[in-house]
Formats: C-alpha cells, structure tokens, sequence
C-alpha cells in the first residue's frame, strides 16, 4: 500500500472525519489519497485559519482536530494555531510536507527544520523517516494529543515517504481509562470542605469536559456551594444557577472578589496556570483545594494546601459522596455578595445611545442566542465584557480564548462550530483589528454553504490596548487604523453585510441574520468609553 493511503487509512481508523488545510506540492500524494478516502478535506484561505478550526475542532469534541501545510511558509503559518492548542488544551494534530529526505535536487529551497521549530509549542512533534513507521507515529500522536493535560501535536510527512509502499497494518485504538484520585487524598479534602466555615467553588478551563459539567453540578446542587468561574470555566455549570456568582474577569479587586475575600475554603476544580490568575493567593488569605488532572505548578500567587489528583469528574464525585453538608455553613454571605454583583450587572446594561455601550450588545447578543447557541470570541476589549456580562447555559457554547489570546481565531473558530454543529446558530464576535487577520475565510464559510453570522466591533483602532495605554498615563498614539467598507467587503464574497445606524436595531438586525440561512457580516460601531469601569478598578487594585 502506498504510505499516504496508508496514513489516512489511519487518521480514519482514528475516526478523524475532516481534515482542514491549505495544501503545497509536498503534500499533493496526501491530498491525492484524501480525494479517495472517508475524510473531508476543508480547503482553506490560509493556514492559520485551518489551524485555528482544528483546533476547536478538538475543543468542542475532545477529539484531535487534524490540519495539514506544505514545507516552509506553509508550515511557519501554524505555528500560531500551534500555540493556540496548546495553551488551551485542545487536542489537534498538524500534518506538514517536505522536501524528499533520501535525495533532492532543490537544496534548501524553502527548507527550515520544521520539526524542531514545533517543539517548542507542542506535546509532540516528529518527521516521519520511513512508510512502515505510519501506523505507529499516528497512534502516538493521537494518543498523546488527547491525553490529559490535551494540546497540540506535529508530524511531518516528506514527499518521498509518501510515494513508499508500506506495509497496511493499523494498531487498535484503545481508550485509556484516567487513574482516579487516592482515596486518602479524597477523604482529608472532604474534611477540609466539612470543617471550612465558608466553603466556595472555583471551575477553571481544566473543567470544561462533558462528564465533569454533570458531576459538578450534581455537587453544587446537594451541598449547595455557590461557585465562580474563570474565563474558560464558563458554562461547565449552567450560570442561571442560583448559586453562580459571576465570572472571574480581572485578577483582584473585581466585585466578585468581595466573596473570595470572605471565603476560608476555595475548592479550585481544574485550574490551569494558562489563564489570567482568577485571584491572587497571599499569606492568611483562604485555603486553596487543587482539584485536576495534575499537580499545582509551585507559582507566587497559587500555592494550595491541600490537592486531589486524577480524574476530575471522578474526583468531584468522590467528594460528592463523602462530603456531606453541615450547618456551621455561613454561604449566605456569598448570597448577599452575588446580589451586590447582580445589582451592579442590571445597572450596567448600557444606554440607547450610539455608538453602541458594550454591555447592551453583550445583552442583546445575549437575548438573541438560543441555550444552545455558540459564541466564538476573538481577542479584544470585549472580551472581557462577554466574561463579565454574558451568562453561558451551557458547555462550550462561549469559546473564549483566555490562554494564548490571539487575534484572528475568532472567525476560523466559529466557523468550525458551525461546520461540526449545522443546526446551531453560531456568532463570530471580532474587533476590527482581529477580523482582518483572517476575514479572507468568509470565502471558505460562503463556499461551504456554513449558517454563520459575524459582528465586527467597530473602533477603528486596537482598542484593548488603546485602554491599557490610557490606563498607563501614556498618550494616545500608535494605534488607529482605517476600515474598508465591511458592507461592501461582506458583499464581494457573496456573503450578506448590513451596518448598525441605531442601537435600537442591533437586536432585530441580529436576530434577522441567525434565522436566514447563509453567512451574515454586522458592522456594529461601539463605544468603548464605558472600558472606564475597568480602569478604576485596576486603579483599586494598585492602590
């Protein structure tokens, strides 16, 4: 058997279905035996954007997203997406091209190692040397994208490996079982939680599995805990729970501190030390129990007492079963701190005035989308206002990148969503900084017929970091740019483009446009003023 059919007969034993890419001569006998296999092949408008969908392939379906570049600039170009995974934990492999290995009449035209270029940002990365090494070298990085902590894998495929013969044998993919927690490690937490005063609940991105979202709120439910989360914690619990406090946007001094502050107990379930510390650990603040996969990692601001290792639904549901509650319990504290939050959330809902507030359009945004609806976020100012604002119903239905926090994965990344998920209504949310550096792929969502509406928060300027150099004292410079015309530019790919002249109309226009098949572009101007409330409190912060 030839060895490129040989190793997509592979990724189909691996149940990989799509393949997103941006195809090089180096890879052309890949391609070749894609065209008579199983798997999709999603052609894109540049790697980066078939890295990014790849990746939140394997975020939305802890399977391992699969993309493929040729050599050089091709391969250069994931090394973003690369990071991306990696960082936020999504299970993805990137296949590369190369140059023929035994003999070549090119020099090293277009000739980096790549191997060792990925490393540095991978669980995994390795040039496949001979066809007979296929079955083993795809079984391995499968199984090590996958397991946990999840992240991002490379292999890379030489032109002349692929024309070999090999051998059609496959190994059988077995699921690995993830060791459960000791059992005394289970039970001195369980009396740490029955003797805390204060008890309160944590859920980091580490969090954010399908089995782990029941347990938890199994727990939360029987011993009534109120909990918080992190950015990427958002939604593993329903947050129209009564008991949810809010989302951790800011690192200290955010409101939703005030319960942190009176707490004695914070039980911490799946934090990863890649998001923005959802509080800061000091001397005779609360203890700190470490729930995860893996060990806390010895940092200044995170030093837990106590730690309980392994399987984290496995865990919670040992702690449910033990932990039973108690009456010294004084959570009600944590109750008058959610209504302070909730007080302060209704306050800031935003104005009919225009440009649009960011708390009206993540309201509305809100208000438009079904439970079940997902919401892509790029990077930007408004993120943090989506953390803060907008309540998630559900898992990964707010895919919000608190890790690596690039620019430009917010379109690629929903329109994988919609691409695995049809009959979902799917939002790309993007500053006009981020969006132009991957907007080319509305070409790709148009031409895959993908239901897919994009807003793009107009400023006309990198406006996250026009705050933060404001909040620095410094001046305003270096930072604005010009648009094109979206309507126009929605319009030359065939896509649908409409610009918000109201506020008032924001939320009809929205709706319109997640109930009509097709991609749908919505220019919203935003007024970004409002970035103020951040600003003070930093200011409280560093005081």
């Amino acid at each position: 058997m030839k060895a490129s059919d040989l190793l997509v007969r592979a990724l189909e034993h691996e149940g990989v279905t799509t393949v997103f890419g941006l195809p090089g001569e180096e890879n052309l006998d890949l391609v070749e035996s894609l065209r008579k296999s199983s798997v999709r092949l999603v052609v894109t408008r540049h790697e980066q954007g078939a890295g990014f969908m790849a990746a939140t392939y394997g975020r939305l379906t802890g399977k391992t997203g699969v993309c493929l570049a040729t050599l050089g600039p091709g391969a250069t170009n994931l090394v973003t997406p690369a990071a991306y995974a990696q960082l936020g934990a999504m299970p993805m492999l990137m296949i590369t091209g190369q140059k023929p290995i035994k003999s070549s009449k090119q020099a090293h035209f277009q000739i980096i190692n790549v191997v060792e270029m990925m490393r540095p940002v991978t669980k995994y990365a390795q040039q496949i040397i001979h066809g007979a090494a296929i079955p083993a070298k795809i079984r391995e990085a499968f199984r090590i994208a996958e397991q946990e902590r999840p992240g991002a894998v490379h292999l890379e495929l030489p032109e002349d490996i692929a024309r070999e013969q090999a051998e059609p044998f496959l190994f059988p993919v077995e699921k690995i079982r993830r060791p459960a927690a000791d059992g005394k490690a289970v039970r001195r937490a369980a009396e740490a939680i029955e003797a805390a005063r204060r008890p309160l609940l944590l859920i980091g991105a580490g969090a954010n599995r399908t089995m782990t979202s029941r347990m938890l709120s199994r727990f939360i439910d029987t011993l009534k805990i109120p909990f918080f989360t992190t950015q990427m914690g958002k939604g593993v619990v329903d947050e129209r729970h009564p008991l949810f406090l809010g989302t951790a946007a800011l690192s200290e001094n955010d409101v939703l501190h005030e319960a942190v502050g009176k707490s004695d107990l914070i039980i911490n379930v799946g934090h990863d030390v890649v998001e923005k510390p959802p509080f800061f650990m000091h001397p005779g603040g609360p203890d700190v129990l470490h729930v995860n996969y893996s060990p806390a990692e010895v940092d200044p601001v995170y030093f837990p007492r106590l730690q309980v290792i392994g399987d984290v639904a496995n865990a919670i549901w040992q702690l449910g079963d033990q932990v039973k509650s108690q009456s010294h319990w004084e959570t009600d504290c944590f109750i008058e701190v959610k209504r302070s939050i909730d007080e302060r959330m209704a306050a800031q809902v935003g104005s009919n005035s225009f440009p649009i507030k960011p708390q009206r359009l993540v309201r509305d945004v809100r208000a438009a989308m079904p439970d079940d609806g997902i919401v892509a976020l790029d990077n930007g100012m408004y993120k943090i206002w989506f953390a803060r604002n907008y309540p998630a119903y559900r898992p990964n239905t707010i895919l919000l990148d608190n890790a690596l926090a690039t620019m430009g994965a917010g379109l690629p990344s929903a329109l994988a969503a919609a691409l695995l998920h049809p009959k979902r209504k799917v939002v790309a949310v993007c500053g006009d900084g981020g969006f132009m550096m991957n907007s080319q792929e509305i070409e790709t969502a148009q031409r895959l017929g993908a239901n897919l509406t994009i807003l793009i928060l107009r400023d006309d300027g990198y406006g996250m970091i026009r705050w933060k150099q404001q909040s620095m004292g410094f001046s305003d410079f270096g930072l604005d740019f010009k648009n094109p015309d979206f309507v126009a530019y929605a319009g030359a790919y065939g896509a649908s483009g409409v610009r918000i002249e109201r506020t008032d109309d924001f939320l009809p226009t929205l709706k319109k446009a997640l109930d009509t098949p097709g991609v749908h572009v919505i220019d919203v101007p935003v007024d970004y003023s409002e970035n103020r409330i951040f600003t003070k409190e930093l200011e409280r912060a560093e005081a």
